[in-house]
């Protein structure tokens, strides 16, 4: 029997969605140091199908990243926030959307199909 107190959702995965959805697998497994999941039987995942990134080290979460027909258009509800390299993102081909300021002290960036993230600068990279 379930725990009547316990919360009604518990977190499982993070989904993204993306017109080319297997280039942009590609492009947040180098981005993340993601790999793709493979099917429980090792056989290749229809191309059609969404596709599964995770850490390899096991600590981040599963992203699922999903085939629509459509672009973005407005901005995210929801987004992810990274530590990172902007510079980097950039030559990979991320575009910052808004560069620290004033009012934030974080880049807010765009993957190469529009959705939105942030990145922060990793502590452990300060001087």
């Amino acid at each position: 029997m379930k725990n009547e107190n316990a919360a009604p959702a518990r977190f499982k995965d993070l989904a993204l969605d993306a017109v080319d959805h297997q280039a942009l697998a590609d492009w947040w497994c180098a981005a993340l140091g993601y790999e793709r999941s493979v099917m429980a039987d090792g056989s290749a995942r229809p191309q059609h199908w969404p596709v599964p990134i995770v850490d390899k080290t096991g600590s981040g979460p599963l992203i699922w990243v999903n085939p629509v027909s459509e672009r973005k258009t407005f901005k995210n509800r929801m987004h992810l926030d990274v530590w990172g390299v902007p510079d980097r993102l950039v030559a990979m081909g991320a575009t910052v959307v808004r560069a620290p300021d004033q009012e934030i002290d974080w880049h807010v960036m765009a993957d190469p199909e529009g959705n939105e993230f942030c990145v922060f600068t990793d502590p452990d990279d300060t001087p």
